[in-house]
């Protein structure tokens, strides 16, 4: 019987919290439809994202802060063999590794 209680609780808990969340989102969402901007502001978001106008993430700009018009990420295939031999290099090449490994010993 407590087992009930406990289930019918929960549950009338669980449609409340859904219920307040859905009010919250329909309350901010018509918050924000009905803010109104300065006639300057307004072109100026629907110009860029950016309040501060079209500034590029830093990352998007070269050393001397001109945009960088090449791919950011080359992908190449490679076989398992040459990850393997990477791999390896990169952790015979690690800190506190003496050359011996546990295939050597």
């Amino acid at each position: 019987m407590l087992h009930l209680l406990y289930l019918i609780a929960f549950t009338v808990l669980a449609f409340l919290a859904i219920g307040n969340m859905l009010r919250n989102l329909l309350t901010i969402s018509s918050m924000d439809s009905q803010r109104r901007y300065p006639p300057g502001m307004q072109s100026q978001f629907r110009n860029s994202r950016s309040p501060y106008g079209s500034i590029p993430h830093p990352e998007l700009l070269d050393d001397a802060g001109n945009p960088i018009n090449e791919p950011l990420l080359v992908m190449r295939s490679m076989t398992v063999e040459d990850a393997r031999e990477q791999l390896d290099a990169l952790y015979k090449s690690s800190p506190g590794i003496n050359g011996e490994t546990s295939e050597e010993a």
